[in-house]
């Protein structure tokens, strides 16, 4: 739930973005977020086993998985 503020706040900047959506771009808002933070978005393909902290040649994993 939003108050008022912040439903204005979103809709001001969905409408500056040119956003199709309210969902749309609480998804961008999302993802900007979450990549500003080091959070990667997974690769397709990309199975559980890639994201483990120790990379398959024994070093500290980098955090972005590998798709191969």
């Amino acid at each position: 739930m939003l108050t008022p503020q912040e439903l204005r706040a979103l809709d001001d900047w969905r409408f500056k973005s040119r956003m199709p959506s309210r969902a749309a771009a609480i998804r961008e808002l999302l993802k900007r977020g979450l990549a500003g933070e080091g959070f990667m978005l997974a690769n397709d393909g990309a199975k559980s086993q890639d994201f483990g902290v120790i990379s398959h040649n024994g070093d500290i994993a980098d955090g972005e998985a590998d798709a191969g």
